[in-house]
């Protein structure tokens, strides 16, 4: 069994496996997309358990959750709109006080009782409650039973075709978290500019596309890369640019204010981008941001739409950040008399704290580039919305509250 590493591969990961439980899930003739969704919602949990930090996973089950109530509720109105035609066909032929008493159920009214409750009514669901009037008039005795197998075969069909769209709708998510790093990519050259200097921190995909795409454009730029301590990603991201033909300079983080009055933009990736339009990322780019803000340097955050987050940073299901091990800041063997506990106070004389991200306000960010566009901080809520259905911002059920409170602890630490 292989590890999943970067927020690309694992959403993409946590989609596929979705879209094989809605695949394999049967459903029941009433409420079919309710039954999908409490599918998608125990799977879901169990994944976002398993990696709590990973919040990519997150976006993705409320993503999916989000395309079954789409679909359900795209179909519903259909099937609604189609009866209403054969109610006014059939009308024609009646007089007008017959016609009056006929009820039609129009499709804004689907719609606002499906939006109204967390597990959006099925057609059949909406059927049943129809009163008698308002159905398609029934036929003679003889024919009940052809009828009953054409209502069998319909209720097959409508669950058939429920699941098709949705398999269809993930297959379109899937396709856009393979393609995100093309598609910011194809964006730089609206954005780099000749002879400019690009500064940037750690390693990302996403930034080494869209750079290597700008010089693609024959632009001609010089690259910083501040290194990333204490993991030094920094060093891999800058093999890979003079790899590829750019003009790079590596430098340490410590450094960053030094330079940065020399620099015109600074692009950098993110692990998440939270509904206020704050940015959780490597850590030292809080430190970058205030660095830019400071010379007034543009700060660009390149993120693709898996990594867009319907939650706040103040949310109890957020694990803000994890503490990363000790090792990758010191040999225990160069510092093992440090570490030994003191007499008599049972705990060790020199502390670690090595946390994984930091948090930037969206204060401090300029621009968002998504694989759908530029985008403003203030905008980035609006954003979110259109991919998120307000049912499902909380999907877990359990938070581990000691690990949150140190995970905060360490969040604040950081800044």
């Amino acid at each position: 069994m292989h590890k999943i590493e970067g927020s690309q591969a694992t959403a993409r990961q946590a989609a596929e496996l979705l879209r094989s439980v809605i695949s394999q899930q049967r459903v029941p003739y009433t409420n079919q997309a309710g039954a999908l969704i409490d599918a998608v919602r125990a799977v879901g949990e169990q994944l976002i358990a398993a990696n709590p930090v990973e919040l990519a996973v997150g976006n993705i089950v409320r993503r999916v959750l989000h395309i079954i109530r789409e679909e359900n509720l795209s179909l519903a109105t259909a099937a609604i709109a189609g009866l209403n035609l054969s109610a006014a066909s059939d009308g024609d032929d009646d007089d007008d006080g017959e016609r009056d008493e006929h009820t039609v159920l129009s499709a804004a009214a689907v719609a606002a009782a499906a939006r109204s409750t967390l597990r959006p009514p099925s057609l059949q669901t909406l059927l049943e409650d129809m009163p008698e009037s308002a159905t398609i008039p029934h036929t003679t005795s003889s024919g009940g039973d052809s009828e009953g197998k054409s209502k069998s075969a319909d209720k097959s069909s409508r669950t058939r075709r429920l699941k098709h769209d949705i398999i269809e709708a993930v297959n379109e998510l899937i396709q856009d978290i393979t393609t995100c790093h093309e598609q910011i990519a194809e964006q730089a050259i609206e954005h780099i500019h000749q002879n400019e200097v690009i500064l940037t921190l750690g390693s990302s995909k996403t930034v080494l596309e869209f750079l290597y795409a700008a010089k693609e454009k024959r632009r001609s730029f010089r690259v910083f890369v501040a290194e990333g301590a204490p993991r030094y990603q920094g060093h891999l991201l800058a093999k890979e640019l003079v790899a590829r033909g750019l003009q790079t300079t590596l430098i340490t983080d410590s450094a960053v204010f030094a330079i940065i009055s020399r620099v015109n933009m600074v692009i950098v990736g993110a692990h998440a981008v939270m509904a206020n339009g704050g940015v959780i990322a490597p850590v030292g780019l809080n430190m970058v941001a205030l660095a830019a803000q400071k010379h007034a340097v543009p700060f660009v955050v390149l993120a693709g739409s898996h990594k867009l987050c319907p939650l706040y940073p103040h949310n109890p299901e957020v694990l803000l950040n994890e503490l990363r091990s000790p090792s990758e800041l010191l040999d225990f063997g160069e510092f093992s008399d440090c570490l030994d506990f003191g007499s008599g106070t049972g705990s060790p004389l020199l502390h670690v704290v090595n946390p994984a991200f930091d948090y930037v306000p969206p204060k401090l960010v300029s621009l968002f580039i998504t694989d759908t566009g530029g985008h403003n901080p203030s905008y980035m809520y609006r954003l979110i919305a259109d991919y998120y259905s307000a049912d499902d911002l909380v999907v877990r059920g359990r938070i581990a509250s000691g690990k949150l409170s140190s995970d905060r602890f360490c969040l604040l630490y950081s800044r």
